[in-house]
């Protein structure tokens, strides 16, 4: 588990965003919390969000 970055609520460690839906709807309202959530999904999904990681293999 992570926590939010607002709050410190507990969120899910595979949570593509830092912050828990309470506060995300707060600071951007519904519609955009959406849009953003969606957004970093897919670009989890084509792998975007690994870019410039370093692995120790």
């Amino acid at each position: 588990m992570k926590k939010c970055i607002y709050c410190k609520a507990e969120i899910p460690s595979e949570s593509v965003i830092d912050f828990c839906e309470r506060c995300g709807v707060g600071v951007w309202g519904p519609k955009m919390f959406n849009t953003i959530k969606k957004s970093m999904e897919e670009a989890r999904d084509k792998g975007n969000l690994d870019q410039g990681l370093i692995s120790m293999k």
